[in-house]
């Protein structure tokens, strides 16, 4: 018994009676009252179904209440901002186009582009997770078709664009080598030589991007999420970009900068302009120049509002010594220590147990390197609205 047995019928019932009742914590007690009026193996699929719904409402907002989830593919599905931009990027240039997507999942990425208005087409080889993305569309209302069938032998003539999130999962167990992919990375090269999208984990190496592919990085609130992979009508003529979300900033171009001396404010690049590359945007952006031409960190004499980075005013320097470092943490009654760091071998919770911070102050340690020398720099976070 599947998802499907929640469809109609007593399913749909115990269903939405298990959402109205669900309580993180509680599941146990759900269970046992809803056993004494349903089938008890539907009554564990419609609970473990509430369960889902509940955790993806981070991913998926409203529309969660609604559909319909597998563990495993929520917890691979793009969040709907994100699947959301791309959608849009596909959509606007190439209206009303047809998109076929290889291993759709449970249908996020065909969700959010069945209302940027393109004619979605779904593969799925696993039944119940293509019953899944199939009745995803259905709840929502949106056209489109999901067959059951492999990548890498599906027919892709008939479409104007392909879409593919490649497993980056192997024995329940996350992949981060690009050629551990499933389809495997040589069948994604051959997609990137048609008009195609593939997303692909961050940590993609940028020496694996195909020439004449452009490669975004994209975060969201601040956390990077994943890259896209462009090609064919979809390429701008961009090696890299970063796309901010939910703003939409994006930036591809790096012009060139110089490093020199911190001053009053240290500039932390977002993620994604960080993966793509993209720091010496940040520095033309604040008319700043870098730290240390290796390090992504930027500084410069004024306050500059810019969504690509997070702003910190600097107080003083501080000796890269632990024993200087819990002085100053004593003295200034710091309780609350955020711990930044880049270019040093240092792992913050445990040098933050070694400050042993306690009292009512709030301050930010940034601790990176300029040339050989590590160095640290007491800062004030700073709210910069762009």
């Amino acid at each position: 018994m599947t998802v499907t047995a929640l469809l109609d019928g007593s399913g749909a019932e115990v269903l939405a009676e298990a959402c109205a009742a669900y309580q993180p914590g509680k599941e146990l007690q759900l269970v046992e009252r809803l056993r004494r009026r349903y089938d008890a193996t539907l009554v564990t699929i419609a609970v473990t179904q509430a369960s889902l719904r509940h955790r993806a409402v981070a991913k998926f907002g409203a529309d969660a209440a609604r559909m319909y989830f597998t563990p495993d593919g929520l917890e691979q599905a793009t969040r709907t901002t994100v699947g959301t931009h791309r959608a849009t990027r596909i959509a606007s240039t190439l209206p009303g186009s047809s998109m076929v997507d290889l291993g759709c999942g449970i249908g996020g990425d065909l969700i959010s582009a069945a209302r940027a208005g393109l004619r979605v087409t779904g593969v799925e080889r696993d039944p119940e997770t293509a019953a899944t993305a199939r009745a995803n569309l259905t709840a929502l209302g949106l056209p489109g078709e999901v067959m059951v069938g492999d990548a890498e032998s599906t027919e892709l003539t008939p479409y104007d664009v392909v879409f593919a999130d490649p497993a980056r999962r192997a024995d329940g167990r996350r992949v981060f080598d690009h050629n551990a992919y499933s389809p495997p990375w040589t069948f994604v090269t051959e997609l990137l030589q048609r008009t195609a999208c593939v997303k692909v984990a961050p940590g993609i190496p940028h020496d694996a991007v195909p020439e004449g592919v452009e490669a975004e990085w994209i975060s969201d609130a601040g956390e990077v999420k994943e890259a896209a992979l462009w090609s064919g009508a979809l390429y701008t003529g961009a090696l890299r970009r970063a796309t901010l979300l939910p703003s939409g900033v994006s930036v591809a171009d790096a012009p060139e900068a110089e490093s020199g001396p911190v001053e009053q404010y240290i500039y932390e690049p977002d993620g994604a302009v960080v993966r793509a590359g993209l720091v010496t945007a940040v520095a033309a952006a604040v008319d700043g120049w870098l730290l240390d031409p290796r390090i992504a960190y930027v500084t410069a004499p004024k306050l500059v509002p810019t969504p690509l980075a997070s702003a910190y005013e600097v107080v003083e320097e501080l000796p890269y010594k632990e024993k200087a470092l819990r002085s100053w943490v004593r003295t200034q009654g710091i309780g609350t220590l955020e711990i930044k760091k880049r270019g040093v071998d240092v792992d913050p919770a445990q040098l933050r147990k070694k400050l042993a911070p306690k009292g009512p102050g709030t301050a930010t340690l940034i601790i990176t390197r300029i040339g050989r020398d590590a160095v640290a720099y007491s800062c004030r976070r700073v709210k910069i609205e762009p």
